[in-house]
Parts: structure tokens; sequence; C-alpha cells
């Protein structure tokens, strides 16, 4: 039974992993071809050199692409590859010969650990480096300029120093009606109101133009002091207010923890995106392991429309699988629900759907 057991891994895992990587290029020519179509005026357009859009672009796209929809890929490939098994009696031959159907699953998780493994390693330290290089080509040749559109801007740039400015022009680098407070012990110490700040590219700071500057002592008298110009040196840059929610993709898992601890000492208003996309990391890896367990069970048994009923069902089940992840990001923005929860919700739900599906399946 020992090496029977051996003989039958080694063939579910090679079936497996062989279903998986197949189905997975087979996917990636076609996604490739349509967006070379897609993108060929731009291509022309932009005049981009065949070099950055091979190596700059394409070979940085292939695996964000590969990773981004890795656990439908899986999940297809396991009911493909375990329906035509159960179509050719193999699963009723090797359940007959004493395996257990939990002992059947086996195969199936050690092929699911060694993916997961694969997406948390891609997604959080080998696909962002890959990602900056393909964004950087993106801003240069596919998108228009990034624009802000932010109003009210409230920030915190360093432990009790707040700033406010009604809009920011990115254009211009310049800040409207812009506000700084400098507080200590829970008093007001200062106060800077300016008409506007823009960022002065020769002296690396920025310049605040038609401003007061009020100071309180500590006994309350108030003293007001008038600039016509005046340089000063804030703890801003203008990129900061320059920057697509995308740009998180480009960052490893140590950079996006630092980035949101930063983000959220300023007070932004897009920490609550960079989370999902941080909990989202080692959820999406995670799936692998509920979306292999309900494709077994969906598809181990031998059904009268055969293969095509099953991958119909799986495809099915992908979508909507991804459908709920969508979800999970909107209640996290606008429920008010802790981003490690909302993007865990796919999970637990599609989890006890794998538990009532695996209880069927193994009776």
């Amino acid at each position: 039974m020992s090496n029977y057991m051996k003989k039958l891994d080694r063939f579910i895992i090679r079936r497996f992993l062989g279903t998986f990587a197949f189905s997975l290029i087979l996917i990636l020519l076609i996604v490739v071809i349509f967006d070379i179509s897609e993108k060929i005026d731009d291509f022309i357009v932009k005049q981009a050199p065949l070099k950055a859009i091979i190596f700059d672009y394409y070979m940085n796209f292939i695996p964000y692409f590969a990773n981004l929809f890795s656990a439908m890929f899986i999940f297809i490939a396991v009911i493909f590859f375990t329906s035509k098994m159960a179509g050719d009696s193999e699963i009723i031959a090797i359940l007959s010969s004493g395996v257990s159907y939990r002992r059947f699953l086996f195969p199936y998780f050690i092929s699911a650990l060694i993916l997961a493994i694969c997406s948390y390693l891609l997604i959080n330290w080998i696909i962002p480096p890959a990602n900056e290089k393909r964004l950087a080509y993106e801003e240069k040749y596919f998108r228009n300029k990034y624009v802000n559109h932010e109003q009210d801007i409230h920030r915190q740039i360093l432990p009790g120093q707040f700033i406010y400015m009604s809009s920011y022009n990115t254009n211009y680098d310049i800040g409207y009606k812009f506000a700084l407070e400098q507080i200590e012990n829970g008093r007001l110490k200062s106060k800077l109101i300016s008409e506007y700040i823009q960022w002065d590219t020769t002296l690396n700071k920025w310049q605040a133009s038609n401003c007061y500057i009020r100071t309180f002592s500590d006994n309350g008298e108030e003293h007001v002091k008038f600039y016509r110009k005046l340089d000063t040196t804030l703890n801003m840059l203008p990129s900061d207010f320059a920057r697509r929610n995308n740009v998180v993709e480009a960052m490893n898992y140590r950079e996006l923890n630092e980035f949101i601890e930063q983000e959220t000492l300023k007070g932004s208003d897009n920490v609550v995106v960079w989370k999902i996309e941080k909990h989202k990391r080692f959820a999406y890896s995670f799936s692998t392991f509920i979306l292999t367990l309900i494709g077994v069970t969906l598809s181990s048994r031998k059904k009268r429309g055969g293969i095509g009923i099953n991958i119909g069902v799986g495809i099915l089940l992908a979508f909507t699988y991804i459908m709920f992840m969508e979800v999970s990001n909107v209640l996290a923005l606008n429920a008010h629900v802790p981003p490690v929860i909302a993007v865990w919700i796919p999970n637990v739900i599609f989890g006890l759907i794998g538990i009532i599906l695996y209880n069927q399946a193994k009776k």
C-alpha cells in the first residue's frame, strides 16, 4: 500500500501542477495577444522602443497577471483533471482499494501548498520590483499625467505638526489655502496661514506666499508676523500628493508595512486601501487551499454531463469568488469594516462551502 500511495501521490501532484502550468501558459499567451492588439496604437503613437515593450512591460506584466489570476487557474486545473479521472473511473478504483477520501486529498494539498508558497513569495518579494518597472512604463507610455482631485487635505507630517490645504495642483506643485499648525501638549504653539505654497525645484524647499505666522506664548500672548515670501522646510514632498493608489504594488511586504505606518501617522485618506492590499497578499495565497478543496469535492464524482458541467460550475464559482473579493473591498472602504476582516470574508464563506462539499463527497 505504501509504494502504491507514493505512486498515486506523485501521479496526482504531476497532474495537478502540469495541468495548472499548461492552462496558465495557454491563458497568458491569449492575454498577451489581446493586450498587444489593444495597445498597439499606443505603442506606435508614443513611439515606444521594442526593447522597452518586451523587457520593461511584458516581461513584468506576465508574472503580475499570472499571480493575479492564479487562484482561478488552480481551481479550473483541479476541476479539469479530477473530472477526467472521475470520468475514467480512476477515482472509484482508488477509493475501492481502501484509500480514504481524506488520504486521497493529501497530494492535492501538497500541490496547493507548493503553489501557495510560490504565490506568497511572488506577491510579496519577487513581483514588486517587476511591478515598479511595469508601472513606470505605463506612466510613460499609457497613462495621462496624474491629477490630484482631493479636497480639504489634512495631514500630520510630524508628531504634533499638522498641515491643511484646500486642494493641490500636481501640474505646478501648488497647495492652495495652506495652513501649518504646531501643537505641544495639547496646546497650539504656532500657526502658519498662507495663500498658497509651491515647491521650489532649485532649493528643494516649499515657498509660502502671503503668509501670516501666529505664535502663542505660555502666558497666552499672541504675536503675528507677515511674510510676502517665506522658504520653509516641511516633512513632505510633491510626490506625496502625486501618486496613484497602485504605487503599493511596487512595494515588498516590509516596504508596504513601513509605508502604511508613515501614511497612518500623516492621516492619509487612502490607508484603508493600502491595508486591504497588505491583507490580500496573504489571504489570496491561502485561498489556494480552499479552492483546491472545493474543486476536488465538486468534480470527484462521475456525472452525466461529464467534464463540461464541472468546468462550467467551476468557472461560475471562480468568478463568484472574485466578485466576493471585490465586495469585501467595498465593505472595508464604505462600511467601515476592518480591512483584515473584510479581506478574509470570501475565504471564510468559501471555506464553509468547501467543508460542506467535503462532508458530502466522502459519503
